[in-house]
């Protein structure tokens, strides 16, 4: 089971690039392949034994990332690569970098949103 799922923004506007398949098809662009549980779309990549994602609204997406077991088996490459790959997919799903979005949490936990 993926770790608790993470609220993430989406950009104003942003929404028309993932609605219908378009989410599912930016997943295995990024990720290779990609399957569906229910309203889940499910892949897997590199230290990330499963990664969840689910659009919860026009302005929300939900996220979940579970590692593999033996990460010490992994190279800090492998790993690196991994975490690239994900804020890339989560770039081109939200429409923030990796600062906006880190900024937007900081300012909803200011704010007691979180």
């Amino acid at each position: 089971m993926a770790d608790a799922m993470t609220h993430f923004d989406i950009k104003k506007g942003w929404f028309s690039k993932i609605d219908g398949g378009n989410l599912k098809t930016l997943m295995e662009e990024v990720f290779g392949s990609v399957k569906e549980e229910g309203e889940l779309l499910v892949s897997s990549y590199g230290a990330m034994a499963r990664i969840e994602a689910k659009i919860v609204s026009k302005t929300v997406l939900d996220v979940a990332t579970t590692n593999v077991d033996d990460t010490k088996a992994l190279s800090d490459e492998e790993i690196l690569n991994s975490k690239r790959k994900l804020n890339e997919f989560l770039e081109k799903a939200t429409g923030f970098d990796a600062k906006a979005r880190m900024k937007r949490a900081q300012q909803k936990a200011k704010k007691g949103e979180l």
